[in-house]
């Protein structure tokens, strides 16, 4: 996590700084019911008013013990300057007692507001000299800046009656990006060889790789149809040709933006599945020595990055990514299939996100589609409703539970005819719950990998 402090201890005035504790109002109190005893009993005026008096000097003591210290207390926030989209991202605060007393320490962090968390209180007891690290964690389900505010820290006296309010000036913001945190876990996983326990599946390879890649000794088990006679003949040892997948293929990654991905699951927007799983498709590309693209669109074109495996296509595409937002229009397929014939004149694989709900709103854009298939390998990806299997499972025991089942069948019926329909006209299909696209969508791209389709 980088290392983002900021100074702390902003100016705030006696007054303000100053607030009471329960025992001072407890111990005021009783000094109260004993003036109003002194009514009946003349001689209790005398211990009352001994008592009245060592209050007041017990309150001043508890205050010069706070506030003789000028700097008596330090909080520092430690947050990423980029927050990751529909992850737990962690946010560490450290703590420092500077009172030469064992302290009650009372920490209210302000989150942004996105979270409506109101109650992030940390309570704690703190050593004279003391240090302390605070954790929480965030999730955040909507893309852009957001904005933290101060941390406030009450500290109480060795007698508990007043207590001095700290405020840290970290005041910051931060912009919260798609799931990059998942792309680095995918990334590491695929380092240490355990895709399979993120769910990537193991593809058997059907028939052979047609780029070279070198000439090697032969060993027990390779090929013999592999056999290099010539660098055998000049070795005077057996040799073979090894291949490779083929690399620097495009892979363009196309999102609808129009009114149908406005849909939320789970606190993200469709839109927000599809632009993570186009992020981890990308990831999983680059690292496959390939080409990726991107194109975004609702009724207009509205972002273009065109195919590169640089290094810094991984960067580009997060960028563009992060400034995507959902309309209410209605999406326009002739104007994407005119754009994509004019940008994209190689063979490639175009991962399409959208969400189809209806047959005849599929067939609407059929011909568009068809067309494409002409010229590249075409995969829709689009949405299965999470929460039919629930309605599917249950009995219904009333008229309008009777109904809501029968509307949830008809909606479901319907997505699979969309997924014939397309596969009848060679458009190859994902259609996932929207937490499982990403996993869906690289296991079809490795799929499509193994075939040599691509």
């Amino acid at each position: 996590m980088p290392d983002n402090r900021q100074n702390t201890g902003a100016k705030i005035s006696f007054f303000k700084s100053l607030y009471l504790q329960r025992r001072f109002f407890i111990a005021l109190s009783i000094c109260v019911i004993g003036f109003f005893m002194c009514y009946t009993l003349d001689n209790l005026f005398f211990f009352v008013l001994l008592a009245l008096g060592a209050f007041v000097v017990l309150v001043i003591a508890d205050l010069l013990s706070l506030y003789a210290n000028r700097r008596g207390f330090e909080a520092t926030r430690y947050c990423p300057d980029r927050l990751s989209n529909g992850d737990q991202n962690p946010i560490s605060i450290s703590i420092k007692n500077l009172y030469s007393f064992t302290a009650s320490v009372m920490l209210v962090e302000e989150v942004p507001f996105q979270f409506q968390k109101r109650d992030l209180i940390f309570r704690t007891k703190m050593a004279p000299g003391e240090s302390q690290n605070l954790y929480y964690e965030l999730r955040p389900t909507q893309r852009g800046v957001y904005h933290f505010g101060h941390i406030n820290v009450f500290v109480t006296g060795v007698l508990g009656l007043v207590s001095r309010r700290y405020i840290c000036d970290v005041e910051k913001e931060v912009a919260v990006y798609p799931s990059f945190l998942e792309m680095r876990k995918f990334e590491l996983l695929a380092a240490s060889h355990r895709l399979t326990d993120y769910g990537i599946k193991r593809i058997r390879r059907i028939g052979h790789a047609t780029e070279f890649d070198q000439i090697k000794q032969y060993v027990f088990g390779d090929d013999p149809r592999t056999i290099n006679y010539k660098a055998t003949a000049r070795a005077n040892q057996l040799m073979v040709n090894t291949y490779q997948d083929e690399r620097s293929q495009p892979v363009y990654c196309i999102i609808d933006k129009g009114r149908t991905m406005k849909m939320p699951f789970n606190g993200l927007t469709l839109l927000d599945y599809a632009i993570n799983s186009t992020l981890m498709v990308a990831s999983t590309a680059l690292n496959k020595d390939d080409k990726v693209g991107l194109i975004t669109f609702s009724n207009t074109i509205d972002e273009i990055v065109p195919a590169d495996k640089h290094r810094r296509q991984r960067n580009v595409i997060l960028e563009a990514l992060y400034a995507q937002k959902t309309d209410f229009k209605e999406s326009d397929y002739e104007r994407l299939y005119v754009s994509v014939r004019r940008k994209i004149t190689q063979r490639s694989l175009i991962i399409l996100y959208t969400n189809f709900e209806t047959v005849n709103g599929t067939r609407r854009q059929l011909k568009y589609l068809s067309s494409l298939t002409r010229d590249h390998l075409v995969l829709v990806a689009f949405f299965e409703n999470s929460e039919f299997t629930d309605i599917l499972d249950s009995q219904p025991d009333d008229v309008e539970s009777s109904f809501l089942k029968g509307m949830t069948e008809k909606l479901a019926t319907d997505k699979e005819l969309i997924v014939r329909e397309l596969n009848r006209r060679g458009i190859h299909t994902i259609l996932s719950k929207p937490e499982h696209l990403t996993i869906d969508s690289i296991n079809k791209y490795l799929e499509f990998k193994a075939r040599g389709l691509i």
